[in-house]
């Protein structure tokens, strides 16, 4: 699920993006993860980010900063504004640098999954304020990348002063190692999801039983293994209605439903609409 789009290009692994949630299929940024750092500032509405196994509503004026290699997914009930830019770590220090190994790689390493960030609060909304620099600068559609690195480094030092990293072993915080599990398991769904795969075969891909399958989704992203193979196949599903002619019987089979009749019914209940409505609307 690791995003395969390329955030700027290997010269400035920096890239400025202006979106509305509500534009996205079924309103929806589905689940995901990059090795980049990711920084969301909510600009109008409300957005709702998942991220290690929990659900947040941010409002307006307040924003989200996404650790590398989290997953998360967002979802909105209206239009939703998320200005937000998504870079690599490298950009601040390279791999390896006095500045990399005292203040990038412990938040890396031992960070939290996301920090919220309070405008009410005033060293977050500090942090806040450097961004919101970052993004003048896109918006003017000027190129100043020494403007950009100063004022990450900025937002970076302010939070380095408020957060003090925990040294962690695989022991006693199991929770990246399970978000690598989880990751690998949702990865075997996503490659296997035409066939008839049991709870069995998605746990046995990471070699671990049934019940802690279930312990690690239900953690992770609220959904059971068997939940989530069925919402990734109705995605897939959605996708080939919109692209192709397909008949819907076909498009059931093909997304490894037993029949037409229960997929438009899983349809239904997720979307709030049918399969052939979708396809007219969409169309």
């Amino acid at each position: 699920m690791m995003e395969s789009v390329q955030h700027g290009d290997l010269a400035f692994p920096f890239q400025y993006y202006y979106e509305d949630i509500w534009d996205f299929d079924f309103h929806c940024v589905d689940w995901h993860w990059h090795p980049e750092l990711e920084y969301v500032y909510v600009h109008s509405g409300h957005a709702i980010c998942f991220t290690g196994g929990k659900r947040m509503v941010i409002p307006a004026g307040n924003a989200l900063l996404i650790n590398s290699k989290v997953i998360h997914r967002f979802e909105a009930n209206s239009s939703t504004i998320i200005p937000n830019v998504v870079y690599s770590p490298f950009l601040l220090a390279s791999e390896g640098s006095l500045i990399y190994r005292k203040y990038i790689y412990p938040f890396l390493a031992n960070g939290p999954d996301s920090i919220l960030l309070d405008a009410s609060v005033p060293w977050q909304n500090t942090c806040i304020q450097y961004m919101m620099k970052v993004f003048e600068l896109q918006g003017a559609h000027t190129t100043d990348e020494i403007r950009i690195i100063l004022n990450l480094l900025e937002f970076w030092n302010e939070l380095s002063q408020h957060w003090s990293p925990v040294k962690k072993t695989e022991e006693s915080s199991p929770g990246r190692a399970n978000q690598a599990r989880l990751q690998i398991m949702m990865q075997f769904i996503q490659e296997h999801y035409r066939e008839n795969i049991r709870l069995e075969d998605i746990a046995e891909a990471v070699h671990i039983g049934k019940s802690t399958a279930l312990q690690i989704f239900h953690q992770g992203i609220k959904l059971s293994p068997v939940a989530y193979l069925i919402h990734y196949r109705l995605k897939q599903a959605a996708i080939l209605l919109t692209s192709t002619e397909k008949k819907i019987a076909v498009i059931a089979e093909e997304t490894g439903f037993e029949s037409s009749a229960y997929f438009c019914r899983k349809f239904k209940a997720l979307y709030c609409t049918t399969p052939k409505e979708y396809r007219n609307q969409t169309k």
